[in-house]
């Protein structure tokens, strides 16, 4: 009787014991066990080093799904799929290589003035450095050297842009390629400020191509149909004229009422250089 007793007692021990561990290994707090409060918002950006600022270039976030964020001990890992980088090519911390990496690098030494670039496909500390000028001097977020879609996209219209067609006049010419979304200002037929980023008319706001005289400046006007300042006002044509643009300039998925929007750097340039009765050539066409 006392060794049935003392055997129940042992059995229920180790009953408690079993239940105990099981609600222990299901921690709230545990990586995957869908407990440990909100994710401040943010949280992603800051792990990967992105910054907080949204633009097209940004990679996507690697994400992993909760069935599998806990590896089996009997798992192979997985092998890396990661690029060698050839031997003595410097890896710079921050600086991923895009997958338009030889295009923009071919791009950026054409254009000039950003720093040594060597056209070989891969990332460097010299290419990284010379991507983020880049990339700062004509606005793209984030500014992080890697040869995404927009970079290329930009690199390639300045680069391809041809300032001779526009002509050459004598005095003031500001000079709009439409068709490349890229603007530059020529006198008397010498260009005095390189090509540089547009975003004219949108679908059903088509920015017209042609000859127009600015008749009217203000450096700060107001938008009576759409209720918005336009920063370093420039008309030239039927409410149209360039003024600093008050959204993402690279935000391909919209455009303008007609004007030519400019970055901040390039509305205050442009403003400097104009008077009222400077000429306005416009080419090309934006489909929308």
């Amino acid at each position: 009787m006392i060794r049935t007793r003392l055997a129940t007692r042992l059995l229920a021990v180790a009953v408690v014991t079993l239940v105990g561990a099981g609600a222990c290994a299901f921690d709230p707090q545990a990586e995957g066990g869908g407990g440990g409060g909100p994710v401040p918002v943010g949280a992603a950006e800051q792990s990967t080093g992105a910054s907080g600022t949204p633009g097209p270039d940004r990679p996507a976030p690697a994400t992993s799904s909760p069935t599998t964020s806990r590896s089996s001990p009997t798992a192979e890992p997985k092998p890396s799929r990661t690029a060698p980088r050839p031997s003595g090519s410097p890896s710079p911390a921050g600086c991923p290589q895009g997958e338009h990496q030889r295009q923009v690098e071919t791009y950026l030494t054409r254009l000039g003035g950003f720093g040594t670039v060597t056209v070989d496909g891969r990332q460097s500390a010299a290419d990284c450095a010379a991507i983020k000028r880049f990339q700062r001097r004509y606005d793209i977020r984030p500014a992080h050297g890697r040869a995404g879609p927009t970079t290329y996209d930009v690199a390639k219209r300045l680069a391809t842009t041809d300032t001779d067609v526009c002509g050459d006049r004598p005095g003031l010419t500001f000079c709009v390629d439409l068709t490349r979304q890229t603007t530059w200002v020529k006198r008397d037929g010498r260009v005095i400020v390189k090509p540089t980023v547009t975003r004219t008319g949108m679908a059903g706001f088509r920015t017209p191509a042609g000859t127009f005289t600015i008749d009217r400046r203000n450096v700060k006007e107001w938008s009576n149909p759409y209720e918005v300042w336009l920063p370093y006002w420039q008309h030239f044509t039927r409410g149209m004229g360039f003024h600093e643009t008050t959204t993402y300039l690279h935000d391909g998925s919209i455009g303008s009422h007609g004007c030519v929007n400019l970055l901040h750097s390039d509305a205050v340039r442009y403003w400097e250089l104009g008077r009222v009765g400077s000429r306005v050539v416009l080419v090309g066409s934006r489909s929308g």
